[in-house]
């Protein structure tokens, strides 16, 4: 719920900022766009933009619903707070997708198979579109 990720430190609550959302939208767009370009040169990085423009519409999501990520944890707060509102196949799209940028950029380059660089664009497609739907 809610007040457990305030309580636990993940959200904060602020005034929604209709610019915000439509920052964040655009920004998730934006993302998309150039995950699909990258996707022909380099794996990993359409991986990770295209985890990132799912990441950019979850805090639309959040800046909507009058919320932000809070804390060293921000990927994960925003995660979470889109589990409350995602279906659960969802969810767990995401929170992979978090994981496997985290190791991709982090610790093994060249991981990201084309198979997982185009399965993740067509999640963020549809994730994208959900969240606007729920905006």
């Amino acid at each position: 719920m809610i007040e457990d990720l305030e309580r636990d430190g993940l959200i904060k609550r602020l005034p929604v900022d209709i610019k915000k959302v439509q920052d964040s939208i655009a920004h998730a767009h934006r993302d998309l766009d150039t995950a699909r370009a990258v996707l022909l040169t380099d794996y990993d990085w359409a991986y990770t933009i295209a985890y990132n423009a799912i990441l950019q519409a979850g805090r639309a999501l959040m800046f909507a619903k009058g919320y932000r990520p809070d804390g060293a944890h921000q990927h994960i707060a925003v995660v979470k707070f889109a589990g409350l509102f995602l279906e659960e196949q969802d969810t767990i799209i995401f929170d992979r997708m978090r994981r496997k940028r985290n190791s991709s950029v982090y610790e093994t380059a060249g991981s990201v198979s084309e198979t997982e660089a185009l399965s993740a664009v067509r999640h963020a497609e549809s994730l994208i579109q959900r969240f606007e739907e729920l905006i």
